[in-house]
């Protein structure tokens, strides 16, 4: 297993981490109970697993309190715990949202389930428009300066909310994000856009959720086996699919690479995030051990150039302005933040829409679209 620094900070995860949503679902994620949860959590940590990702409102609580019993048996110091606030926990107007109030009372209820005394991670769920950041971020510094969380990040923020964010941090000398937890996908690369270059340019770090887009990337469909079960056919919106001619173009790719490889698309589709620049940890799920099993070996299988050439390209998403406008015009001055998340392995490659083929970009090997 490979581990990597938590953006600018000194924290060190594992490349896979334990994606809990499964644990004690209603069955749309999952129904993981305590004694399959703690198979699952024995296999992870026997596969160098270090990070463990949950949130108060993953089975209405019941997520956190199967992994604090789960881990009452001595293995808590083998795992960083993370969790997260935000949502609503009850009826009342101040049982949702990024308040003070919220906070500090959702943190000691998650510190209670969870049977420890510190939260590892602790990241703001979701942006909270009606809060004043430094409301949010004086509570969040005042629970790191209390000993009960050591580090503080955010989940699905937009690039100026982040930036924001690091600002109101900055100027009132509060702890910074140390990693943001995104949705990024071989379908799903809009992220490239804003958030990693964001992220590389302040040190903040990617986690990464639902790497499988909802198990459109898990190799078990394609175009003419599509699911007849599960959320995908139960309304579940995560995420949206507004191409699905593009989707069976990266599937078909997928499992193309997958079966060269003699492994599953779901193992395909990690290995390339992995690579992917900022990521520090892919979060990984499964109904079941086997599906645990299959993701884990994710960790080690190496794709070739080629491999990763053929994924980005089928994935490459439109570029949107100013991103367009750049590739005709800001070529010569690129910095490593521009130039980092569209980086493809390999100097032979080259991904260019039709109006910028025409620029002489020999000189770089990372290749700009």
């Amino acid at each position: 297993m490979d581990y990597r620094l938590l953006g600018r900070s000194g924290l060190k995860v594992s490349a896979l981490s334990i994606g809990t949503a499964t644990f004690g679902g209603d069955g749309l994620w999952g129904d993981t109970d305590l004694k399959d949860a703690q198979r699952q959590i024995d296999l992870c940590i026997d596969h160098g697993v270090n990070l463990i990702d949950t949130a108060n409102v993953y089975s209405k609580t019941i997520s956190e309190t199967i992994i604090g019993e789960a881990l009452s048996d001595g293995r808590r110091d083998q795992l960083l715990i993370a969790t997260k606030v935000r949502f609503a926990t009850g009826t009342g107007p101040n049982d949702r949202g990024l308040s003070r109030w919220h906070i500090i009372r959702e943190c000691e209820n998650s510190l209670k389930r969870l049977k420890t005394d510190v939260i590892d991670l602790y990241q703001v769920h979701e942006w909270d428009g009606q809060t004043p950041l430094e409301e949010t971020l004086d509570a969040l510094d005042t629970l790191v300066r209390s000993g009960k969380v050591r580090y503080i990040g955010c989940s699905n923020y937009s690039a100026w909310h982040l930036m924001k964010a690091l600002g109101v941090s900055d100027a009132h000398n509060y702890q910074r994000f140390v990693s943001q937890q995104i949705h990024y996908t071989l379908h799903s690369r809009e992220a490239e856009f804003e958030l990693v270059p964001a992220g590389l340019d302040q040190g903040v770090g990617v986690l990464v959720w639902s790497p499988l887009a909802g198990g459109w990337l898990s190799g078990k469909y394609t175009r003419d086996t599509k699911p007849t079960d599960g959320r995908q056919v139960r309304g579940f919106k995560e995420p949206p699919i507004y191409d699905a001619e593009h989707l069976w173009k990266i599937v078909d790719v997928l499992n193309e690479v997958a079966g060269a490889h003699g492994v599953s698309g779901a193992q395909v589709a990690l290995a390339w995030l992995l690579q992917r620049p900022l990521v520090a940890s892919v979060i990984v799920g499964g109904r079941n051990l086997a599906q645990f099993e299959d993701n884990l070996k994710a960790a080690e299988l190496k794709l070739t150039d080629d491999d990763v050439a053929r994924l980005t390209e089928v994935s490459q998403p439109n570029l949107i302005y100013p991103y367009w406008h750049q590739s005709f015009t800001a070529q010569d001055r690129m910095g490593a933040a521009d130039l980092a998340p569209r980086c493809l392995c390999g100097p032979e490659v080259a991904i260019y829409l039709e109006p910028v083929r025409q620029l002489n970009l020999t000189k770089f090997r990372t290749v700009i679209i």
